[in-house]
């Protein structure tokens, strides 16, 4: 058992931190802006919250970071009242948040300079992965480093891999988020499609489904979509934020993302709708607006 800390209590982090508790059997102390939250998750799984990131971290083996952007994150680790303040010489610190690699690596940096250790560990699976404890996590960090915290990270995660040095974890994030955005248009286009045509669009996604056009997308998404509900989880404004990020590092590594910046700019169409809060998979909204 490792004495952990976890800082911030959204869709995500809420069952991640649960599952350190129980499944991972840690002694964990949780840290949330709004208090309440962190209130609820002690009285939930019988753990323990601190009125600062800097109180949470203090005498950890582990400290989880999830939050909302870079500047988020600097403010719970670097911050006044920071984790890194009270982490001590040897303990990790871990990031799940979707960030940019160029905050990754400042972190590993500044990590280094107190004798802590970071890795980079952004996830994927959304709010339903999260509760399930099976998301994929792509890290970035030294091997070693890599090695003594994959035993805690595996409470929540169902894939655990090692992607190269700090910000390689956050780099990978981008790749994964490159590839649903292009499998989601694909998508909607299919269903929008097949429904002008007049088809069973039931029928039409059990045959292609187990051919060359299946993926996780069509199979989870493809019913609630022609249903036209989009209220299951990842939410448009975040696959924003992530597309934001991967375009801002597209500019710096000359990578040409032509059809990534297209449907970006479909999300904001979609949040032009109303549907900032729908999920992912409203890009059909746009086409049959």
């Amino acid at each position: 058992m490792a004495k952990v800390a976890f800082i911030g209590l959204g869709v995500m982090g809420f069952p991640m931190a649960g599952h350190l508790k129980t499944k991972g059997g840690h002694d964990v102390t949780v840290y949330n802006r709004t208090a309440a939250k962190a209130a609820a998750w002690a009285e939930k799984f019988a753990g323990k919250s601190a009125p600062t990131p800097a109180e949470a971290a203090e005498g950890c083996d582990f400290v989880f970071v999830c939050v909302g952007n870079d500047d988020d994150l600097r403010q719970v680790t670097s911050g006044e009242n920071g984790v890194l303040k009270t982490m001590t010489s040897g303990s990790v610190l871990i990031d799940n948040t979707t960030a940019s690699a160029e905050v990754a690596r400042e972190l590993y940096e500044a990590a280094k300079a107190k004798g802590v250790d970071f890795i980079d560990a952004p996830v994927s699976g959304g709010q339903a992965g999260a509760e399930n404890g099976v998301l994929t996590v792509m890290c970035g960090g030294d091997e070693a480093v890599f090695e003594k915290a994959r035993p805690v990270i595996d409470a929540y995660a169902r894939m655990v891999g090692l992607m190269g040095p700090a910000g390689s974890g956050q780099l990978t994030k981008m790749m994964n988020q490159i590839c649903i955005a292009g499998i989601v248009q694909g998508l909607a286009e299919a269903v929008h499609f097949g429904k002008r045509a007049g088809l069973d669009i039931e029928k039409v996604v059990d045959v292609i489904s187990k051919g060359a056009a299946g993926s996780w997308q069509m199979e989870n998404r493809h019913k609630t979509m022609n249903q036209g509900k989009y209220d299951l989880g990842f939410a448009v404004d975040w696959m924003r934020k992530d597309l934001g990020i991967v375009l801002s590092e597209a500019k710096q590594n000359g990578a040409r993302l032509p059809l990534t910046a297209l449907v970006d700019q479909f999300y904001g169409d979609v949040q032009a709708l109303g549907g900032a809060r729908w999920d992912t998979s409203s890009l059909l909204a746009r086409l049959e607006k």
